[in-house]
């Protein structure tokens, strides 16, 4: 058994416990009766369990979809998707380049219209230049790193505010930058 699949049988023993203790205590003060000690413990117990596992589950999981989104090929999907839709992508540029204000002497060249659709048509060529380019892939990895540094530096430092006290935090993947340590 790998150690994820041992986390998800004690994590599912734990909300099953949680859910009989719960089950049983709703019926025990539909009666008015006190729960049992037992069930106390287990309701208590229970809830520690969760909070000193669901951050550890929290940052696998993150580091499994940043794993996903490292491989992913997103200039290569929006250049397909703009190819896709080339016709329409080119009536929207030519639209708004009516639209704006800044180009309204457009209108009063001949042949205008022809004009307008050599200029979507060119910045559509153009964007789906810069997509090829390996440098936009680049740049999609750095802003993408960023992004998954920042989401998992918010999740390390949420999980310090709430951890309760004793309980170290968790250790950093090999390779992740060190978060700068508070003063």
């Amino acid at each position: 058994m790998s150690t994820t699949q041992i986390v998800l049988i004690i994590v599912g023993g734990v909300i099953v416990l949680a859910i009989i203790a719960s089950l049983i205590g709703r019926w025990f003060w539909r009666r008015g009766k006190r729960e049992p000690l037992v069930v106390r413990l287990i309701n208590h117990a229970s809830g520690q369990v969760i909070d000193l596992i669901k951050q550890p589950i929290t940052v696998a999981v993150l580091d499994e979809v940043a794993d996903v989104l490292r491989t992913g090929q997103y200039t290569r999907n929006i250049a397909s998707a703009l190819r896709e839709n080339r016709e329409q992508i080119q009536a929207m540029i030519a639209e708004k380049i009516k639209q704006d204000q800044t180009t309204r002497y457009i209108a009063l060249v001949p042949f205008h219209d022809r004009l307008l659709r050599e200029a979507a048509e060119t910045t559509l060529r153009v964007v789906l230049e810069v997509l090829a380019d390996p440098r936009t892939d680049e740049l999609v990895s750095d802003v993408l790193r960023d992004n998954l540094t920042q989401i998992r530096n918010a999740v390390r430092e949420d999980s310090r505010k709430t951890a309760p006290e004793g309980v170290p935090d968790v250790p950093q993947p090999a390779g992740s930058p060190s978060p700068a340590s508070p003063s």
